[in-house]
């Protein structure tokens, strides 16, 4: 299939995979908030995949995990501008990790985030990042992520 000429949705079926639900608020707060054209998204982890990294989660787990985030993050990106072909650009992400204080490689973690949006938005899911390791998560969680996107007015 054409990355170019297939809709982000196409794109995510084409890899077998389908957004979720959205997840509902822990506290609060809401999804995401629209400046203008761009779209600051909430922190989203999984229902998944709980640990940290270093410990009891690999790499491969927490690539995973925060893959499975951005499929939570573009599910309340959807239900926020109802088609993905809307965003016009994946501006940041902010990626925490549930970090063992001897892990360093974060980086490696958020590349399942960063890889699924290159997969689905082609040029334009290429963005700004940062992976930092925290002490802990809520619930646990192996990894929470954030992104601003810009999109069609």
């Amino acid at each position: 299939m054409d990355n170019q000429a297939a809709t982000p949705e196409e794109r995510l079926q084409t890899l077998g995979l389908a957004l979720p639900a959205p997840r509902q608020a822990a506290g609060n707060y809401i999804g995401c908030v629209r400046v203008g054209n761009l779209l600051f998204t909430a922190g989203q982890g999984t229902d998944e995949y709980r640990g940290k990294l270093g410990d009891d989660v690999t790499i491969e787990t927490g690539y995973l995990a925060a893959r499975q985030c951005m499929l939570n993050l573009l599910a309340v990106v959807k239900q926020e501008i109802g088609e993905l072909s809307k965003v016009k650009r994946v501006v940041k992400l902010l990626g925490f990790v549930n970090s063992h204080p001897d892990f360093t490689d974060q980086p490696k973690v958020m590349n399942g985030a960063s890889d699924l949006l290159v997969e689905i938005f082609g040029e334009k899911g290429k963005h700004g990042r940062s992976a930092v390791g925290m002490a802990q998560l809520p619930l646990n969680n192996a990894v929470e992520v954030e992104m601003i996107l810009e999109i069609e007015e």
